[in-house]
């Protein structure tokens, strides 16, 4: 679904205010004029590997997963996008393909700016290459933290790692407890790099020893400083 008037235009391209501070008032119009805002259904792809990138996404509502498939096609959740992260820009400046997917976790509102837009704004203001360029090493440094943690931590170090850091993304509801993300047992294994299986078997050893209370898809903290003790022990 494509949202096109011009209120909801000006109200996305604020919300985004690290890339709309900078801009003079001719780059703003510039912006809004080329700016696309589109709603995704759960589940629905926003890109997939393989294709070409042409546009900066930000996420204005909702929540987005970054995955790649692996060996024999086994897919893993390498990243979330929380409001109003941008994404999906930085196999464009490294003249690449897409190396990974893009998918809603729930109904979302994305803006799409074309990236050769993008560029004509890096090259007349220095302040939204400084922009990316901040982006992309905070980016890198996470990448760095999570391959270590998702190659050398022992199965619940990964899972304890994997609930603290949807806490710390997408927070929790009124109870103060509950994360306010509904993963399925397949997410969750997907973003803790171990299979289903062992994934339901460690929630339930954390359910046991009274760490979380689960219903469902929903994941309610008990013991938030042991959780963080385990994936920091590893």
């Amino acid at each position: 679904m494509v949202i096109k008037t011009a209120y909801d235009k000006l109200e996305t391209v604020k919300a985004i205010s690290s890339l709309w501070d900078p801009l003079t008032a001719d780059q703003r119009t510039l912006l809004l004029k080329h700016i696309t805002i589109e709603r995704f259904k759960k589940n629905d792809l926003i890109y997939k590997e393989n294709e070409t990138p042409t546009a900066l996404m930000c996420l204005i509502k909702g929540k987005v997963k970054i995955c790649k498939d692996g060996v024999s096609g086994r897919n893993q959740i390498i990243g979330v996008i929380k409001p109003v992260g941008l994404f999906g820009y930085r196999a464009y400046f490294a003249k690449e393909d897409y190396k990974t997917a893009a998918a809603a976790f729930e109904t979302s509102v994305i803006a799409f700016i074309p990236m050769e837009i993008i560029m004509r704004l890096i090259e007349e203001n220095s302040m939204i290459g400084l922009l990316f360029i901040k982006e992309l090493s905070v980016g890198l440094g996470q990448a760095n933290d999570r391959t270590v943690n998702l190659t050398q931590k022992h199965i619940r170090g990964r899972l304890a790692e994997a609930i603290i850091f949807l806490k710390d993304n997408y927070g929790v509801e009124e109870d103060e407890h509950t994360l306010s993300i509904y993963l399925s047992r397949e997410d969750l294994a997907n973003l803790s790099n171990m299979t289903t299986s062992n994934a339901i078997r460690t929630l339930s050893a954390f359910s046991a020893e009274k760490l979380i209370a689960t219903d469902g898809r929903k994941i309610k903290i008990i013991q938030d400083e042991e959780l963080r003790k385990i994936s920091k022990m590893g």
